[in-house]
């Protein structure tokens, strides 16, 4: 990682904070969040220094805690990460773990609800501005997250841009953010690597924003686990565990062998998308995909093409699918960012479909938007002034290395959460440093 990050040049003091907000259908709770402060007498280390406000990727472990460098807690990976990349370079990093994680008492987690993930973000930034010294904050506020926190960075940008509030600029990495794109996808033979866990968190956060994601939670679930699915996760037991139990299923098998539509994406046949034990019953999915045939959405065509990825109007729709109306709700191609962006990923991500990506870049640029970068980390280097040589030859690197290691299923499995992230990090301090 310090090879991608680069020799640290400030020391930091790490803070756990907590702080009031709400959960998805409104109701007050707290949170906590990781504030990250440089020290040392490096000129970039000292005096007021920028914020970077991040959020983190998705996660079953409900104690999951940015301020905790305890390689025991399962956010002490990224923890390093955010840590080596941001605060060790000088900026002073904002992290919340989120309502339903940690300290909170929420007793679910309000996953990629964009409009509560957003105010989650901003409350945490304010309560870390008010416990920072005077002078600390030089007023520059730079926001990314990866996987899930792109989702959650694009949110808080448009959420923050909308209240007339400074962003300098924002990164989403390997961001959901034309989430109902994927979960259209989803339903349509191609789902995702971890489909098992995206699936009860979206369904559970979906039916408190919106009370209306299904009548009966057993019409969507498999009578093994729909007793239990509901409030299953975040969990403080491993998803191991779970599976022991009976209450999760113990591969990936999202549908069962015989479901309809057929898988659409052989690569990934070896996880067991389809078979048995499954967890979403077929007559869902056959339900799901009878409303994308009736309501579709312009930007979700599947396959893709030139003109979805570039709609003016993707969600010109009205699904009848409750599903596919909270994807459609929490979808993030509905404004234009006035300030810079950088979107990263790689294109072969088995877990978050690059497609999002496209989509949403492609809504912006047809919307007039000039101020959006895509970076595709599997793109070739563009020439000498290509300003992500670097991270695209390192992530190719790594790639080459875990494939002579591991073989093929291993850059499949490590692809989406270890491989992009400190390269899609690395590119993101990149762009941040050269608007300073």
């Amino acid at each position: 990682m310090l090879q991608v990050a680069g020799a640290p040049t400030c020391g930091f003091d790490v803070q756990r904070i907590r702080y009031n907000t709400v959960g998805g259908a409104g109701e007050a709770t707290t949170a906590s969040a990781a504030l990250m402060v440089p020290t040392g007498t490096a000129a970039n280390c000292t005096g007021p220094r920028p914020i970077v406000l991040y959020a983190h990727g998705t996660t079953p472990d409900r104690s999951y805690n940015l301020a905790s460098f305890d390689p025991t807690n399962a956010a002490y990976g990224e923890a390093l990460l955010v840590a080596a990349m941001y605060a060790a370079q000088g900026f002073i990093v904002v992290a919340p773990n989120y309502a339903g994680y940690d300290s909170s008492p929420l007793s679910y987690h309000p996953y990629l609800n964009a409009n509560q993930q957003s105010s989650d973000m901003v409350d945490a930034l304010t309560a870390a501005r008010s416990v920072l010294a005077a002078g600390q904050d030089n007023g520059k506020l730079f926001i990314t997250g990866y996987s899930q926190g792109g989702h959650v960075a694009v949110a808080t940008h448009r959420a923050m841009q909308a209240a007339g509030q400074t962003v300098t600029a924002s990164a989403p990495l390997s961001a959901p953010s034309a989430i109902s794109l994927l979960v259209d996808y989803n339903f349509s033979g191609a789902p995702a690597l971890g489909s098992t866990i995206f699936t009860p968190l979206l369904s559970t956060s979906w039916q408190r924003q919106f009370g209306n994601v299904y009548s009966n939670i057993r019409d969507v679930y498999e009578d093994p686990y729909a007793a239990t699915i509901e409030t299953l996760l975040p969990s403080t037991q491993s998803i191991a565990a779970l599976a022991q139990a009976g209450q999760f299923p113990a591969t990936q098998a999202l549908y069962a062998a015989d479901a309809e539509p057929p898988l659409a994406v052989p690569q990934l046949a070896p996880f067991g998308f389809y078979g048995p034990n499954n967890l979403i019953k077929s007559t869902f999915l056959a339900a799901a995909a009878t409303d994308i045939g009736n309501n579709r959405c312009a930007g979700n065509a599947f396959p893709a093409t030139a003109d979805s990825l570039g709609s003016r109007s993707p969600l010109n729709c009205a699904p009848a699918n409750g599903f596919r109306r909270a994807a459609v709700a929490n979808d993030l191609r509905n404004w234009v960012p006035t300030r810079p962006m950088l979107m990263c990923g790689g294109a072969n991500d088995p877990t978050v479909n690059f497609l999002s990506t496209q989509a949403t870049a492609g809504y912006f640029a047809a919307q007039g938007a000039t101020n959006v970068t895509t970076l595709d980390l599997e793109a070739a280097v563009s020439g000498p002034s290509d300003p992500f040589a670097a991270a695209k030859l390192g992530f190719a690197q790594a790639v080459a290395a875990t494939a002579a290691s591991g073989g093929a299923t291993a850059v499949v499995t490590s692809y989406h959460g270890s491989l992009v992230p400190p390269f899609c990090n690395a590119a993101a301090r990149g762009f941040f440093q050269s608007l300073l």
